[in-house]
């Protein structure tokens, strides 16, 4: 069945206004990117100061996305029961709390059960801000919207390998939590003090069956294809960032701050890449499996090609066109929930999905020290990696983009 959609402009003030909500969804979801992309390039020295064995420094990034996880379920459902800028907010300030906890850790257990904490509010603000672009921007433009937003993810992981490498060095790695742990918590404020809900309400053409929520969404065909395809792209991007440094520093004997720049090299392509697929995309009739499925198997390629190679100057070389495929479909299967589920169901769907998708996170940290300690390998830790996206582009294939029929209303 065909999309129904109207064509009201949002107008004068709201239009204005719903960019400033973007800036600021968009804001707090690079801190909480900024946050956890901060592990990669302090795991080594956090390890070294609390007696951290090497293959057990993933428990550490596990930790924090088993919070992650649990933070999306429950953050989503809440986004729709309290509203996404109350969410936002506490996300935030949770997050920033404990990421300066986290700073001033001195045992491994300790260490993980922050970690953890931190996973726990962070991963609230990513449906609270789907929820709150959602009712802003119209389902036809929020391939851009999202395209813009989820570059988060990749400035986050920017700031973090730029930025944490010279804090090391001149302040130690416990600096780097305590102050990115204070700009979240100023996040917090302007989130509470500015953001408020929009308009935009979609709904189902067609009656709906009396169901609970939960059931609904997992009667979705497509969203559950979606969410597990996304597991698989995660598995890839997550897993490089959370190893990469470590990888490269263990593997070659690349020097830390070197590691930290090729990642940061890798991120930073796709703050541009992510809006323009996403702006594409719209401007092509808002189609966006195909361009998911397409990027998946590029992402599969590189990895692969990452993995053979053993010199710095070729790890720079390739790190633009990894970072590109791993960070670029994300805005299109996030641009598709809206379109799967109507405005009242919105953030749950989106934080079921990124929970789902989360796990690709939290197991991937695991497999790779595990197979990179048995193996001492680069190329297998890699093809470890690649196997990730390969799932995710076979599972895309059955994926119907348009199957619902929703109505999209603008109030005044």
């Amino acid at each position: 069945m065909s999309t129904v959609q109207s064509v009201a402009p949002v107008a004068g003030t709201r239009s204005r206004y719903r960019w400033a909500v973007l800036l600021l969804c968009w804001l707090a979801f690079t801190m909480t990117s900024v946050d956890r992309s901060t592990w990669g390039p302090a795991s080594v020295f956090v390890g070294n100061d609390l007696a951290i064995p090497l293959a057990s420094l993933g428990v550490f990034a596990t930790a924090y996305y088993v919070g992650y996880v649990v933070s999306n379920a429950f953050g989503g459902f809440s986004s729709d029961r309290f509203g996404g800028r109350k969410i936002l907010t506490i996300s935030m300030l949770g997050a920033g709390v404990f990421m300066m906890v986290f700073g001033s850790t001195t045992s491994a257990a300790l260490g993980i059960t922050v970690q953890a904490i931190v996973g726990l509010f962070a991963g609230a603000d990513y449906a609270a801000g789907i929820k709150l672009l959602a009712s802003w921007f119209e389902p036809r433009e929020l391939g851009m919207v999202m395209g813009v937003f989820t570059t988060a993810t990749s400035l986050g992981t920017v700031i973090a390998n730029a930025v944490v490498p010279t804090v090391i060095e001149k302040s130690g790695w416990e600096t780097s939590y305590h102050v990115f742990g204070f700009i979240s918590i100023l996040v917090a404020v302007l989130c509470y003090a500015i953001v408020r809900p929009g308009p935009v309400v979609t709904e189902l053409v067609v009656e709906k069956r009396k169901e609970s929520t939960l059931r609904s969404l997992a009667r979705n065909r497509d969203l559950v294809l979606l969410a597990l395809a996304g597991f698989g792209g995660f598995w890839g991007t997550y897993g490089f960032i959370t190893w990469s440094n470590t990888l490269m520093i263990k593997g070659y004997g690349v020097t830390p701050t070197t590691a930290g720049a090729i990642v940061a090299v890798f991120a930073a392509t796709a703050v541009i890449g992510k809006p323009v697929v996403g702006l594409v995309a719209d401007k092509f009739g808002g189609a966006r499996k195909i361009p998911t499925i397409v990027i998946l198997g590029v992402f599969v390629l590189t990895l692969v090609a990452f993995g053979s190679l053993e010199s710095t100057t070729a790890f720079f070389i390739a790190a633009p066109f990894l970072g590109l495929a791993a960070y670029c479909y994300l805005p299109l299967m996030v641009a598709m929930i809206p379109r799967l589920v109507e405005s009242g169901l919105t953030g749950t769907a989106a934080g079921l999905s990124n929970a789902f998708w989360q796990l690709g996170s939290v197991l991937v940290p695991l497999a790779v020290g595990a197979v990179f300690h048995a193996t001492s390998s680069f190329m297998a830790a890699f093809l470890t990696l690649a196997a990730g996206p390969l799932v995710g582009l076979l599972l895309m294939l059955g994926v119907n983009e348009k199957r619902a029929e929703l109505s999209t209303k603008v109030l005044s």
